[in-house]
């Protein structure tokens, strides 16, 4: 779990992320890791409703994650060339600006 080192994720505004992988690929590496550090208890329990679902497939796809928020916006990473610690930092990012968003939307 190196991969989220320092690296702060809320998934309060997560309503489901979906993880697409062949086991058989090279490259999905990152796309394991990242799955390991979303399924990390210190991260499941900042939302405990958040669907995680793991699609393992043999057909040499493209290693893929995909997010959905709670306000029906979807984050879609085509994980092949991209690092755990560059997935977890967009999906903290977006977390946080949603965060942001609903606050500000409260104190209105």
């Amino acid at each position: 779990m190196a991969a989220s080192k320092g690296i702060n994720v809320v998934l309060k505004s997560v309503k489901s992320i979906s993880v697409r992988m062949c086991p058989f690929q090279q490259n999905m590496q990152s796309t394991r890791e990242f799955l390991e550090t979303i399924n990390s208890k210190k991260i499941r329990t900042t939302n405990t409703n958040c669907e995680i679902n793991v699609d393992v497939r043999h057909d040499n796809s493209e290693p893929m994650v995909d997010v959905l928020f709670g306000d029906g916006e979807r984050l879609v990473i085509k994980s092949e060339n991209v690092t755990a610690q560059e997935m977890l930092l967009k999906l903290s990012s977006m977390c946080s600006s949603k965060d942001q968003q609903a606050k500000d939307s409260a104190k209105k």
